[in-house]
C-alpha cells in the first residue's frame, strides 16, 4: 500500500507514545475496533521499536507509522522493526537521501512555505505540517494551496476533536494527526473501551 492510501485510511491518525510494548497490540486493536486504520508510534521511549514489532507481527491490518524519525539510523531501525511508513517533524538532506533507500516511505515535516518548497524539490508531495497550530494552522494551509497545489498535508500539533473538522474541510489536507484519541494516561490505564469510543467519533469525520 502506498503512503497516500495509508494516510487516507482514517481522517485522524493517532499519534501515540508507548511506555510498555505489550500494550501496543491492544491499543492497535482498540483503534481498529473504532474504525481507525493508521497509527503513528513515536520513537520517544525505549519501548517504541519493540512496540512497532509487536503491532507489525500481531495486528498486521493496521497501517503502522513510526514517528519522531530524526536520523538515518532511526529510519532504518523503524523500517526493520516493521513500520510501514515513517514520520519526521522536519526534513534534512540526510533524511531525504535515506528516504530513497529505505523500504518505508517518509512523511517529512514542514512549518513554512520555504520548507514545503524544499521538500517538494526532494520529491515529496505528502507532508506533515508541524507544529500545525503554532505554525499558522488552517490559514497557512489555505495560503499554501495556491502556489503549491500539488502538495497535501497531514497537519499535526495542537489539533483537537473540535478543530479537526475545519482542517479536514481543506482540499490540501489528507488527514490530521492527534494525540487526544489515545492519550498516555488512557494507554497506561488500559482504557481500551474509551479509546475505541474516541476512535469512533473521529472515524466519522469527513475529509474534503
Amino acid at each position: 500500500m502506498i503512503l497516500e492510501q495509508m494516510l487516507a485510511l482514517s481522517p485522524v491518525m493517532p499519534v501515540v507514545t508507548i511506555a510498555d510494548a505489550a500494550s501496543a497490540p491492544l491499543l492497535a486493536r482498540a483503534l481498529l475496533a473504532g474504525g481507525i486504520g493508521a497509527i503513528e508510534i513515536t520513537l520517544r521511549t525505549p519501548a517504541a521499536l519493540e512496540a512497532i514489532r509487536r503491532v507489525a507481527g500481531e495486528v498486521p491490518q493496521m497501517a503502522l507509522g513510526a514517528g519522531t524519525i530524526l536520523s538515518v539510523a532511526d529510519a532504518f531501525a523503524a523500517a526493520e522493526a516493521g513500520a510501514h511508513f515513517l514520520v519526521s517533524p522536519g526534513l534534512t538532506p540526510a533524511l531525504a537521501q535515506a528516504a530513497r533507500d529505505c523500504p518505508a516511505p517518509l512523511l517529512p515535516g514542514v512549518a513554512t512555505a520555504s520548507e514545503a518548497m524544499a521538500a517538494r524539490e526532494f520529491g515529496f508531495r505528502l507532508l506533515k505540517l508541524f507544529p500545525a497550530e503554532a505554525a499558522g494552522g488552517r490559514a497557512l494551509l489555505k495560503s499554501l494551496a495556491g502556489p503549491l497545489p500539488d502538495l497535501r498535508f497531514c497537519p499535526t500539533g495542537g489539533i483537537s476533536l473540535e478543530t479537526a473538522p475545519d482542517y479536514l474541510a481543506l482540499g490540501n489536507v489528507i488527514c490530521v494527526g492527534g494525540s487526544w484519541i489515545a492519550p498516555d494516561a488512557a494507554i497506561a490505564a488500559g482504557d481500551w473501551a474509551g479509546i475505541t469510543a474516541r476512535a469512533r467519533a473521529v472515524a466519522a469525520l469527513k475529509v474534503a
